[in-house]
């Protein structure tokens, strides 16, 4: 699954992870096929808060997109 641009910013403007972190991490993200939030973590890039932050987002943003039953 390719990450949004809308994660991307969230990474970046939210947790102001620097865009070079950004681009190691999408880097490993393609050679592993993991989780980037995952990842990010792995090597150090963001804490366990930042990650908890990450689910919260990725989660609330996900819902945001499932239908409603009338």
């Amino acid at each position: 699954m390719p990450y949004s641009p809308q994660l991307l910013r969230y990474l970046e403007q939210e947790l102001a992870l620097p865009p070079e972190s950004i681009a190691m991490a999408l880097r490993q993200w393609q050679q592993q096929r993991g989780s980037l939030p995952i990842i990010l973590w792995q090597y150090g890039l963001i804490t366990l808060e930042q990650l908890d932050r990450i689910f919260e987002w990725l989660d609330q943003t996900r819902g945001d997109r499932l239908p409603t039953s009338s």
